[in-house]
């Protein structure tokens, strides 16, 4: 009766337990309220250039052949694979988690019991045969096999392998934005190099022009029509574009280098051919509708992936507050001597067990672990919000320069005319002596700047041409 008495006061101090250790916190109830914007502009068109493939949308085969190269060599994005590679075998380890665990295995061993204990003294009173007390020192040998699986009665499990899949698919949404980032750089550097192989052509056409006119000082020097100022004047504006050369010529050098770089190999020319330059199509891009961006870009994309997996996490640490099935069974052979393992049944074993475990007291590292994925989730959501509106305003941004760069090149493009017209008419003026020295040199510096700043806007053109395609999502499809 009193062993009865102490089962059934086991039985409701564990059923007690068990009620008090189900006891869930309340689940977080995290949702983003932000709405992206019905369009951009007037415009409702639903045309994205973020559709096209890279290999479309450049039509330079010398720039197609750099990215190509890149795509397969760059050391980042190969390190991002691996990592893809990493989060894989996470999800393989999520999944083996609610499966059967099954082990087998053989043990061979001696043992020896202490004569005087309760043990020893039962081992001393029993025969193994017919007038045989068991030996001092027993052989034990032993052939098992153990199964273990915890019953995923809350799906605990099954939620940790579907998070660690939705985080595998964000990886590939952050090799998806690295591909798109770095093809946008490969096409920036690219046309970098175009604009500096310009500025030296110019700066040369400049140099020679300033050469022929300081011959034109010096004659006149020599026949006493101007004074030697005039001619060290010149020889000051030669040498200073001389100088600026060398300087572009470094940049040069290193905007190669730097190409070769992100296309994973060691120094070598790049082909280009800089004299396309200012025929590289600027035409407007179509952009769509804001919420296509949700879609095409990886970032958001990535985001969402993140916001979706916290969500799980924080159901899976919810999760650890409730009891936990786990069953095992071990099964085998095991005998004294190896004859009995094959020739006696008697030698088979099984045993079975089930388990049902809460946590009850000193909760606080489940507590913690909850609380943390709560606020991961916020942080998620946060994030996810951010690039949201990061994406918008990265396009509005490009919508606006794009736009006001094609208006500042027409008028760019007018006042070098303007001033290609006043060095010839300066140039004129001058050997007909109604022009001085002067205006001959800041006319020509004023030319020299203009056509400089017009390929600082052609280049400034290309890359917000690039720059629209990747802010729209272009360059990973």
């Amino acid at each position: 009766m009193l062993t009865r008495k102490y089962i059934n006061f086991v039985l409701v101090v564990s059923l007690l337990g068990l009620i008090q250790a189900c006891k869930l916190p309340a689940l977080l109830q995290c949702n983003s309220a932000l709405q992206m914007p019905a369009q951009y502009r007037s415009e409702k068109d639903t045309t994205n250039v973020a559709k096209i493939q890279w290999k479309q949308f450049f039509k330079d085969q010398n720039l197609i052949a750099l990215i190509d190269t890149a795509l397969k060599n760059n050391q980042e994005l190969n390190i991002i694979r691996q990592e893809i590679e990493i989060a894989q075998n996470e999800v393989r380890l999520r999944r083996g988690a609610y499966l059967p665990f099954a082990t087998i295995g053989g043990v061979v061993g001696v043992e020896k019991t202490p004569r005087y204990t309760r043990f020893g003294a039962v081992d001393a009173s029993t025969d193994i045969t017919e007038g045989k007390k068991i030996p001092e020192v027993l052989p034990n040998f032993m052939l098992s096999a153990n199964v273990s699986w915890e019953v995923d009665i809350w799906k605990r499990l099954r939620k940790a392998k579907k998070s660690a899949v939705l985080r595998y698919l964000a990886t590939i949404e952050g090799r998806n934005l690295a591909q798109t980032k770095l093809i946008s750089e490969m096409a920036h550097v690219y046309y970098e190099l175009l604009a500096l192989d310009n500025y030296l052509e110019i700066l040369q056409q400049n140099i020679e022009i300033q050469q022929n006119a300081l011959k034109i000082i010096n004659l006149e020097k020599n026949a006493g029509q101007v004074t030697e100022l005039a001619v060290r004047r010149f020889e000051a504006e030669v040498s200073k574009n001389q100088s600026l050369k060398y300087e572009i010529q470094q940049q040069i050098v290193q905007m190669e280098n730097y190409l070769n770089f992100l296309a994973g190999r060691f120094p070598q020319p790049i082909k280009r051919n800089a004299k396309q330059f200012f025929n590289l199509p600027t035409d407007s891009l179509a952009v769509g509708i804001p919420s296509q961006l949700l879609d095409n870009r990886p970032d958001i994309r990535q985001a969402t992936l993140n916001v979706e997996a916290t969500k799980l996490d924080v159901q899976v640490a919810r999760a650890r507050f409730l009891p936990a099935l786990t069953l095992t069974a071990d099964m085998g052979i095991a005998a004294f001597n190896p004859k009995y393992l094959v020739t006696s049944l008697e030698s088979a074993f099984i045993n079975v067990v089930g388990g049902l475990v809460a946590p009850l007291v000193n909760k606080s590292a489940i507590k913690a672990e909850y609380y943390t994925a709560s606020a991961k989730q916020i942080q998620a959501l946060l994030q996810y919000e951010q690039t949201l509106l990061n994406a918008f305003v990265e396009v509005q941004n490009q919508l606006h320069n794009f736009k006001n760069l094609a208006q500042s090149y027409t008028w760019k493009y007018k006042q070098v005319e303007a001033m290609n017209r006043s060095v010839n008419i300066v140039v004129n003026l001058f050997k007909s002596a109604r022009a001085d020295y002067v205006e001959i040199l800041l006319t020509q510096r004023d030319a020299l700047e203009a056509k400089m700043e017009l390929v600082e806007i052609k280049k400034r053109q290309m890359n917000a041409f690039v720059k629209m395609y990747e802010v729209l999502g272009g360059g990973w499809q």
